[in-house]
């Protein structure tokens, strides 16, 4: 019977091993790739722009909350936490961990490619709640949508106990609840551009009602029409997928909108 056990266990841990080998291969491949898109040019680099003079967001202390979005995982890790850090000042906290979602789940394959699956919930438990952070911007993670995890309903309470982190709308609502808890800072959501995915509609659609309900900002890309209408070649050049900008996407798309809005968020709430 041990020696059984024995085999069963070298088994798992060789398929394990064999699943590890591979999505570490296809993601190096991936980064080959994403390197060389036209819109992760060098000319994109942070180190290569100008820091803007007198930025009301200078020195102020924004965690970071998302998934690969977040991280600019097609972006060789610039995204547009850089680019308030270079551009604006801001001293980033950036707890972004690619293939992890809202709903308080584990992701393997986020923790087999990356080395942590934990959701956003429980990373974000696990931050010192003794440092001072002047606000909190989270991403609406598309990987629930993708996941197609569980809407939820809103709370009626708005109590951290009532919240089923197991849902996305639970998980968001106790997102907002801990970090002003925690930080007694403002708190801000922010939606990806557009892209086809009913799923992903409805969490946005839902993350507006709770903006009723919490107060809270919310930097709606997918929604606005006006933002989400470039050409194919810009999209292209600024989208290396559906769901993930280039460097170049979010320094001259992405960044300008979500720059404006959180500036003036903080300005009537900071």
């Amino acid at each position: 019977m041990k020696k059984r056990i024995g085999i069963g266990l070298a088994v798992v841990v060789g398929m394990v091993l064999v699943v590890w080998l591979g999505l570490r291969g296809y993601i190096a491949i991936e980064e080959r790739k994403r390197a060389d898109a036209p819109g992760n040019a060098a000319a994109y680099d942070v180190v290569n722009l100008e820091k803007h003079p007198d930025s009301p967001l200078q020195d102020k202390t924004i965690l970071f909350l998302g998934s690969s979005v977040t991280f600019g995982a097609s972006a060789e890790g610039q995204s547009f936490v850089e680019l308030f850090e270079a551009l604006d000042g801001v001293v980033p906290i950036k707890e972004a961990k690619s293939g992890t979602t809202l709903v308080d789940k584990l992701s393997l394959s986020a923790l087999i490619a990356f080395g942590d699956g934990d959701s956003y919930v429980k990373r974000l438990k696990a931050l010192d709640p003794g440092r001072a952070v002047d606000c909190v911007v989270c991403q609406l993670s598309t990987n629930d949508a993708t996941l197609k995890y569980p809407l939820g309903e809103i709370s009626f309470s708005e109590e951290l106990s009532s919240f089923d982190t197991q849902t996305i709308t639970g998980a968001m609502e106790y997102v907002i609840r801990y970090c002003r808890d925690t930080w007694r800072c403002p708190v801000v959501f922010y939606t990806g551009s557009y892209y086809d995915s009913p799923e992903y509609a409805a969490m946005v659609q839902r993350l507006l009602e709770l903006q009723g309900k919490w107060d809270i900002g919310v930097i709606d890309l997918y929604s606005d029409t006006a933002f989400n209408d470039i050409d194919s070649a810009a999209y292209d050049f600024y989208m290396y997928d559906p769901i993930h900008p280039t460097k170049a996407g979010y320094l001259q798309w992405w960044m300008p909108k979500m720059e404006q809005e959180l500036i003036a968020f903080l300005a009537e709430n900071g």
